[in-house]
């Protein structure tokens, strides 16, 4: 196997990284499409996963009436070592038009499913809990037939045991605007959350998604992890486990790809039969549905993984 070594000490840990295999082939999808939707949103000063994350299924997503709209500005408050979205500066003045621009670009798309999913705001009260509910309200109001999936972060801040209800109560606010399923990503293994998920932990991530099928539990819950990033076999089932332990029902299994030479190098590059038998080894366990492979995403194919 040919490896290249990087001089680094930051991420000394994950070294050396694999050269990208030929089955990476990012799906080009509607390129009309693409840039209509990226004209839109730069227009109204709206921000799309999609985008912000540099999505390698997004034309094929936009093509397919799907979007996933990222709240509560460009800018967040967690570091994750993975993740493509800005970080690292003073967060974003709330945007209080931003629910009525992404209701209108729902409209003028003629979007049938959207997921909705926001930067971490730890700065403000509700953790951007409202952010969800008032979107919602506003695409409904103007598309009544549109689905809603929401993907949010784990509306944790600080150690103190007041947090717990905190959480709970920022997430049944979030489940009382009834969206069609709630999506959480545990991202990757236990082992592995503190290097790459700074700010989350392992443990609020599934009481998150534990929480949600107490609260609601005509509400169906999803997560998501990425390969690639170090994880051995065993840690990849115990981690399924562990989902299904908190009745977590749809699954995403996706390969990390490094956005930049600043971000964590890919430990290893999984295969797609590998794909194959975590899902064959998933839907064992009791998943409802999973989607796995090297370019599948959070949100990718999101209505598929529902019907």
């Amino acid at each position: 196997m040919t490896t290249t070594t990087r001089k680094t000490t930051k991420y000394s840990s994950f070294l050396p990284e694999e050269r990208l295999p030929n089955w990476i082939k990012p799906s080009i999808g509607n390129a009309t499409q693409l840039e209509k939707v990226q004209k839109l949103v730069k227009e109204n000063r709206l921000h799309t996963i999609c985008e912000e994350g540099r999505c390698p299924n997004r034309g094929e997503c936009y093509a397919a009436g799907t979007a996933t709209f990222l709240l509560g500005g460009s800018i967040c408050t967690r570091s994750c070592a993975f993740c493509q979205v800005e970080k690292g500066k003073s967060p974003e003045k709330v945007n209080i038009f931003e629910a009525e621009k992404v209701a209108n670009a729902v409209q003028v798309l003629n979007l049938k499913y959207v997921v909705l999913t926001a930067v971490a705001r730890d700065d403000l009260p509700d953790h951007g809990a409202s952010l969800f509910t008032t979107t919602m309200d506003a695409i409904r109001s103007l598309n009544p037939g549109v689905a809603i999936e929401v993907l949010t972060p784990d509306f944790w801040g600080g150690n103190n045991k007041d947090n717990v209800e905190k959480q709970r109560e920022r997430l049944k606010l979030v489940l009382s605007a009834n969206p069609i399923c709630f999506n959480h990503n545990l991202e990757t293994v236990k082992r592995l959350q503190r290097e790459v998920r700074r700010g989350a932990t392992y443990q609020h991530s599934l009481n998150l998604l534990k929480f949600a099928r107490e609260i609601d539990p005509k509400i169906p819950t999803k997560s998501g992890i990425m390969l690639g990033l170090g994880e051995k076999f065993h840690e990849i089932i115990q981690t399924l486990k562990d989902l299904r332990k908190v009745d977590c029902q749809y699954l995403t299994i996706g390969q990390y790809l490094r956005p930049s030479l600043a971000h964590i190098p890919v430990s290893h590059y999984w295969s797609p039969t590998k794909f194959n038998d975590f899902a064959e080894i998933a839907n064992g366990l009791g998943f409802k549905k999973v989607n796995s492979g090297p370019l599948v995403r959070s949100s990718y194919h999101a209505k598929e993984t529902l019907d």
